[in-house]
């Protein structure tokens, strides 16, 4: 044989083992799919990657000699990735010093700010969060009026570029506030008008405008102004961070003003005094963290647990956030704010839902993400028990993209280490 003919041989070979589609079937498992549906006794399959059967076990007929691998899982519960919007993790490590921040950038006015390449996913922090099945995270810059841009990422990798779900879905505006608490968390004081407002405000029309000119010219090139000409073509999203209602409805006036096209607000407290100003221009939410005391004091203590119940009786879409104190290590807490929600009045499976699929619609990759259906992306877990109650979430096994993930992290290795000791 020629040395032609065996490389054209050994080029055969190889391409016919890598187009070979790997094939795994789980069976048994309670099927939480993430688009409001379950499933109590499912049959699971990932080809290459992806979703191919969804089904009820006992209406379906498997042949199990045509998969690899098989996973028994009766008792089990199956969940889509759960995805954290509007948090730092992967861009800080320590709270406490200062040299471990990359979320919060120089100047006020940084559209141009990428967190994407600031994103660690060695963080010992971010296989902390994995491993509770939070397994995609936006990466969301901080500080100033304009703070930068987020990307969603895969809370797995080598590398930044690794893993890359969606890169720069949308600049974060942060609205000057119109009031502010006087006193501290857990005695609140006075609330007293900003007397600023009105000059941020200025100067926030001064940026449209400005933004607005450049995406419909041939000027020399500016960085800032650049990196928001994807809000006017809808390319982007604007997320607004607002929470008083007299300050959403000048946010979503002053977008539209400036037609911009896709709008999404980030806190949105009030979110239920203006409800009919947000159904009406179809805005979704992001919460802030459920986990929380009431913005008012005069307001129920349950106020922010029951949010979600009456935003869905509204047809408002949303999801759920961890923003706050120590937001980063915290996010593995995100299916239990979930779960709190269930506890007053939200339907399980909606929960469910505020954590995959809709975070995935408001963010642009549904398509691909966000629940259990056919030809999706294979990014899921399995739980021995119910994964938004904090007693029985123990996730025994990671997928993304249809490969599997160590369930192993910083704190277990610690445990196992000093355990016997």
């Amino acid at each position: 044989m020629n040395k032609l003919k065996l490389i054209i041989l050994i080029l055969t070979v190889s391409c016919s083992i890598s187009s070979a589609q790997e094939k795994t079937l789980f069976i048994g498992g309670i099927a939480h799919l993430g688009n409001g549906e379950k499933i109590s006794n499912s049959v699971i399959s990932v080809v290459d990657g992806k979703f191919d059967i969804v089904a009820n076990l006992s209406e379906i007929r498997i042949d199990p000699q045509a998969y690899d691998t098989i996973y028994k899982i009766y008792g089990k519960h199956v969940y889509p990735g759960f995805i954290v919007p509007n948090t730092t993790l992967g861009i800080t490590e320590i709270d406490a010093v200062r040299a471990t921040h990359d979320f919060d950038e120089t100047g006020s006015i940084n559209p141009n700010v990428r967190s994407v390449i600031a994103y660690n996913p060695q963080s010992k922090i971010v296989e902390t969060v994995l491993t509770n099945g939070v397994l995609l995270a936006q990466v969301t810059p901080n500080g100033g009026l304009v703070s930068g841009q987020s990307s969603l990422m895969y809370l797995n990798g080598w590398n930044w570029e690794d893993a890359i779900c969606k890169i720069d879905d949308g600049i974060h505006l942060h609205w000057p506030s119109s009031y502010y608490n006087t006193g501290w968390w857990a005695e609140q004081g006075e609330t007293k008008r900003n007397k600023k407002y009105q000059e941020k405000i200025k100067e926030i029309h001064s940026l449209f405008e400005k933004a607005l000119a450049y995406s419909t010219s041939n000027n020399l090139l500016d960085l800032k102004m650049e990196s928001m000409k994807g809000l006017f073509s809808g390319e982007k999203n604007l997320y607004i961070h607002a929470n008083y209602a007299n300050d959403i409805r000048d946010a979503i006036d002053i977008s539209k003003l400036y037609k911009i096209k896709k709008i999404i607000l980030v806190g949105a407290e009030d979110a239920l005094m203006v409800s009919d100003k947000i159904t009406e221009n179809n805005i979704p939410l992001i919460l802030n963290r459920i986990h929380r005391l009431p913005k008012n004091e005069d307001e129920s203590i349950d106020a922010p647990f029951t949010q979600a119940q009456k935003l869905l009786q509204k047809n408002i879409l949303f999801s759920f956030s961890y923003e706050g104190d120590m937001e980063a290590m915290g996010a593995r807490n995100l299916p239990f704010t979930a779960g709190t929600a269930v506890a007053y009045g939200l339907d399980y499976e909606e929960a469910v839902k505020a954590i995959t699929l809709n975070p995935a619609i408001i963010m642009g990759v549904d398509n691909k993400i966000g629940s259990i259906e056919q030809n999706k992306e294979a990014t899921f877990f399995i739980s021995e028990g119910d994964a938004l109650d904090i007693r029985t979430n123990n996730v025994t096994h990671i997928f993304i993209k249809g490969n599997k993930i160590s369930t192993d992290n910083h704190q277990k290795r610690l445990f196992n280490k000093y355990k016997k000791k």
